[in-house]
């Protein structure tokens, strides 16, 4: 592998962020686009479908045939609050390869006996987001129903571009949330991204069946996000 394809992949690495090389069969020549890059007409489908599947593969062109191999961050998944939909969520976000943190300031909730082995943090979500920044590969699902915990990382997750946001409560719950939003000055465009009602309509009623129907909605989110908008080629 060249050098400077080398040190592309370790910066995406380290900025999380995705990226294609796309390498001729026949030659030596390599090229390397990240999530968002301007690209040659001929790739720009091709390359989307990469970044959006993860998979690699062979594409056929006039120029000949090349092979996309893709590098995706680690999904995560960040839940704000210690519910019972978390409490499933948990047993089942690694199955589909999410890693998963819960963060929720109340202990009566937030304690290791009920989420045991699971990334949990018991502080208040703006003091723990400073050293743990959300990006474009995080899902930010706020259940915990009070807003003074649940506004600011839904306005914080907004701003970061995150691939999910989504907040539990009714649709109106989530129009008095809107309010707030748009009062603590969060565009309409942003708020408009907001899954709510959370989850798939699949008619789900219990915490494990709720938390079902979130899980599919994020990886539906994941894998048809839009790959168009984050901008700046590194190689």
């Amino acid at each position: 592998m060249e050098r400077r394809i080398l040190e592309a992949l370790n910066a995406a690495r380290s900025a999380r962020r995705a990226v294609v090389t796309v390498s001729a069969l026949a030659g030596s020549s390599s090229q390397v686009y990240l999530e968002g890059d301007d690209c040659p007409d001929v790739w720009r489908g091709p390359v989307a479908r990469a970044l959006q599947s993860g998979k690699a593969g062979i594409v056929e062109t006039e120029q000949g045939s090349f092979f996309l191999n893709v590098y995706l961050p680690p999904p995560r998944i960040l839940v704000i609050g210690a519910v019972h939909i978390s409490q499933a969520l948990a047993q089942l976000a690694p199955v589909a390869g999410f890693d998963m943190t819960i963060i929720d300031p109340r202990t009566a909730f937030a304690t290791p006996e009920r989420f045991a082995g699971v990334d949990l943090i018991a502080e208040w979500p703006e003091d723990a987001l400073k050293q743990r920044p959300l990006d474009r590969f995080t899902a930010v699902l706020a259940v915990t129903h009070d807003p003074k915990i649940d506004d600011e990382p839904i306005r914080v997750a907004l701003a970061a571009g995150c691939f999910y946001v989504g907040a539990l409560g009714s649709r109106k719950t989530h129009a008095t949330r809107v309010e707030r939003l748009r009062q603590a000055g969060v565009a309409d465009v942003d708020i408009a991204r907001i899954r709510a009602p959370i989850g798939l309509d699949i008619g789900a009623a219990s915490p494990a069946e709720i938390a079902v129907a979130i899980l599919a909605e994020i990886i539906e989110a994941l894998r048809r996000r839009d790959t168009s908008h984050v901008k700046g080629v590194i190689a």
